[in-house]
Formats: C-alpha cells, structure tokens, sequence
C-alpha cells in the first residue's frame, strides 16, 4: 500500500504536465480552426441576396425562378513559379479557395464571373508552369455541375497588349472556353464577354479578329431588341436573341480620368485617388470606350483590373460597378459581388470576406494569450492571484 502511494505522488507531476500539454494543443488547434476555417463561415453567412423588383403579375415562385443568382469577383492574381514564394502561396490561395468554396456552400450561385486576371505570371509563364498555374486554380475555384463557372481574359493572363500573343489567347482560351465577343444568355439575360486587352485599336491581328466578332453580335443584339433605326431587311437573316439589354463583363474598366470620385471602404486610397490613369494601360482608350457603348447600349458594365472598388455613371445612364481584388496580396478586405438578375432589371450587393489585418489581429493575441499561460505553468510568471497574495502575506509579517 505504502509502494502505490508513493508512485502516485510520483506521477502526479507527469500527469499534471500531460493534462497541460493537451490543453495547450486543444487551445492551438482550436484557434487555427477558427481562423482558416471557421471564420469564413461566420464572415459570408451575413450576406444575403439582394432583391429584385417583379412584375405585379408575377408570384414570388415565379420571381424567384426568373432571377439570375451570379457572383462576380476579379483579380485573384495566382501566383507563378517567378515571383511566387511558396509560402505567399500557401497563405493567399488558401484564403481565396476557403473563401470561394465556403460561398458557393453558403450561397448556392447559379453562375460565378471571374473578371481576369486569374494568374499573376499568364504573360510570361512557361507551358510547365502554365500547367501548375491552371491544376492549381481548378482545385481552389472546383464546383459543382449546379453552378456554371465563366472567366475573362485579363493582362496578366495573356498580357499586355504590347506582350500578347496568338499562341497566349489560344492557351487561354483553350483551357476556359473564351472567346472575345462571347454571348452568354441564361434565363434571358445577355451577357456579353470582351478581351478588353485587345481593344487596342491598332488593328493588329488579335484585335481585328475580336472586334469583328463584337460588331457582328451587336448586329444580332440590336436586331433581337428590335430597335427602330434597323430596317427588317438588315435583320431579316438575323438570329434572333432575346430582347434583353446585354451587361458588358470586361477586365479593363471604360475610360475615366481617375478614381477622385470613387467612395466606400474598399475604393483606393486617398493617396492613389487622384493619380491620373493611363488609357489602354489602366482604362481602356476613350475610343474603345465609346466603340462599346456605342455597339451595346448595355445596362450594365463590370469590370476589374484597379483592385479597388469604384462606381461611374458612362453618358449619365450606364453603370459600371468595378470589383475589388479576391486576394488579400492585393488587399486587406477582398470582397466580391453578388448579383440577383432579371431580363428587365438587376440589383447588386457587396459581400466582405474576412479582413486580412483582423485574422493576424486575433493570433497575435492568441499568441501572447499562449506564452502568458506557459509562463505561469511552469512559475517563470506569478499568476496575479498568488502574486497578491505573497503581497499581502508580507505585509502582514511586517
């Protein structure tokens, strides 16, 4: 009896180190769940639709099986083999895959946009590191045969008009079914998808070829609408698409001088506002601009490539809303846009993901949390409690 009393004073000490050690995994483990899991659960779980106007004809069942749910995000920027360190990887494309996959879980689209600039490295990437790029983002950016995926060209994928090339739009074309001057008609909304890169205006061949197909399906879009200043002899052999004013999805934004007028905390920054933009570079040329409003007469215009959050009007009528980046390397509050969409009408709202700064925020209090509690487990640091009261004892010696 005295032998097994004697053992178990003996391993009390061990068991009370174990019983700490497995506190302290529990505690680790559970601040890295809510912080690469669960955070973007509790984050895209207060977005909700928007609501659109319906005819008065119209029952709620009616009106909710004509109305488009699509998400619409821009400049995810993988990064390549290059300039990509491996663990600026691992953190980014974490968080845009956690975060794509959590809102197609939470949200159920109909239809996701990607506004280009889907690769960081497009223009200059060898076929072996294209390969890598192109595995990579269809394991973060998989869905389901529920919700239909789109993605445009941007200048990083093919890139810059001056570094494109016939073999770089093919690639890409090939592996996401894009083409400039591309209709999509779902539920009887058209959506109309441009390479901006390649609305140079030089004619060269790229731009020739993707120009030509624009004119021609602003023939077929015009003719469909039915428009007064078209005879029926031009639109007698005309396949006719449903009547709905197309929405423009482009990477380039239309022309404008700046971002001075852009409002809301995700717009640029004050110092960056005022920076003039550079056309073809930062916007699209004010001829090019004008050729698209011109073609389309669109209701709508998105577009990305500024990695900031902007809103214009173009002739005082036509919106265009510009996405913010989907990537925390190129801001602290990434964000995407959803869109609930009718032939006649639209109306569109922001969904935040988790803030950059607040996770970093929320380990390294976890993290001072931890080496308080070690500190104190093995008496390097008095608990408070015991430190008052030595105090206390003193004093009363005294």
């Amino acid at each position: 009896m005295l032998t097994s009393s004697s053992t178990t004073v003996k391993n009390l000490p061990l068991k009370r180190r174990l019983c700490f050690l497995l506190k302290l995994v529990c505690y680790v483990s559970s601040v890295l769940i809510f912080c690469e899991f669960l955070i973007y659960y509790v984050v895209i779980f207060q977005c909700r639709w928007p609501n659109v106007k319906s005819g008065a004809h119209m029952s709620e069942k009616e009106t909710s099986a004509s109305v488009l749910k699509a998400i619409i995000l821009a400049d995810t920027h993988l990064l390549g083999e290059i300039k990509g360190h491996w663990l600026d990887k691992l953190r980014r494309e974490w968080q845009m895959e956690r975060s794509f996959q959590t809102a197609l879980w939470l949200l159920q689209p109909d239809i996701v946009f990607i506004l280009g600039d889907v690769f960081d490295e497009g223009k200059w990437s060898s076929p072996q590191a294209w390969a890598d790029d192109v595995r990579r983002f269809w394991k973060m950016f998989r869905h389901s045969v529920f919700t239909e995926l789109v993605v445009i060209a941007g200048n990083h994928d093919i890139g810059f008009h001056y570094e494109m090339t016939t073999y770089k739009v093919n690639r890409f074309e090939k592996v996401f079914n894009f083409t400039s001057g591309k209709l999509i008609t779902r539920k009887g909304i058209n959506f109309v998808l441009v390479n901006s890169v390649a609305m140079e205006g030089d004619g060269c061949a790229v731009c020739r070829t993707s120009e030509a197909k624009l004119v021609a399906l602003s023939h077929k879009l015009n003719c469909s609408q039915q428009k007064p200043n078209h005879s029926n002899k031009r639109c007698s052999d005309v396949e006719k698409l449903p009547a709905s004013e197309p929405i423009l999805l482009q990477h380039y934004p239309l022309y404008r001088k700046s971002d001075a007028e852009c409002t809301g905390e995700d717009s640029a920054p004050p110092e960056e506002k005022n920076i003039l933009f550079k056309e073809k570079y930062d916007v699209l040329s004010q001829e090019a601009s004008q050729k698209l409003l011109w073609w389309f007469q669109p209701r709508l215009i998105l577009s990305g490539h500024t990695h900031s959050a902007c809103e214009v009007l173009h002739a005082g009528k036509i919106p265009e809303i510009s996405v913010p980046s989907f990537s925390w390397r190129n801001r602290n509050n990434p964000s995407f846009i959803m869109g609930s969409i009718t032939p006649t009408d639209f109306s569109l709202q922001k969904c935040f993901l988790p803030f950059e700064s607040r996770v970093f925020t929320i380990y390294c209090a976890a993290g001072a949390l931890l080496v308080i509690l070690v500190l104190a487990h093995v008496q390097l640091l008095t608990p408070p409690f015991y430190f008052a009261q030595r105090l206390i004892s003193k004093h009363k010696a005294v």
